[in-house]
């Protein structure tokens, strides 16, 4: 009997529009402020979704800096886990935000794979309050995730969640160019 290959990079990923906090996956991405103690967009939205706990979790981690991740717990969340991760504000594009962003989904999948998540999804990492174009931004989050899963076989699944209908489209838009 010969084994099933291994489903591409491309296989591994999927867009859908929706509410992140209400997805059945080992973990969640928050786009969150360096404080981490919650804010407005889905950052606001996952900790209210999560509950206190989550807060009194995230006070522990002393912040996170740009382009980093932390993880803790999800808690009332359907989902296992929040990694937690900082993107850039756009500032046009020459401060460095496009390695910045990138470092988001490279730091948020290593911890995935650190604790054994097989499926994750992101939300539009610093498309809200943080001004980063989202046609701009979604080509930089599916380049880097197929760059990462064509080395990492032991996430099965990246979903790509996007709020509002422009978001998805720019996303739809983005993995046609792959």
């Amino acid at each position: 009997m010969t084994p099933e290959p291994l489903a591409t990079p491309q296989e591994r990923m999927g867009i859908i529009q929706g509410d992140i906090t209400k997805l059945t996956v080992d973990a969640i991405v928050n786009a969150a402020n360096s404080s981490l103690l919650g804010g407005g967009g889905v950052d606001g939205a996952i900790h209210r979704a999560a509950g206190g706990e989550l807060l009194a979790a995230c006070r522990q981690l002393n912040g996170c800096k740009t382009g980093k991740a932390k993880i803790t717990p999800a808690y009332r969340l359907t989902a296992k886990y929040v990694i937690h991760t900082v993107g850039p504000v756009w500032r046009g594009g020459n401060s460095g935000e496009p390695e910045l962003l990138a470092s988001c989904y490279r730091e948020s999948l290593a911890l995935a794979t650190l604790h054994q998540i097989q499926t994750i999804a992101f939300p539009a990492i610093s498309c809200g309050a943080y001004g980063y174009p989202i046609d701009l931004a979604a080509r930089v989050a599916l380049e880097t995730v197929q760059t990462y899963l064509e080395t990492d076989r032991s996430i099965a699944g990246v979903s790509f969640v996007c709020f509002s209908d422009t978001d998805y489209d720019a996303y739809v838009e983005a993995f046609g160019m792959l």
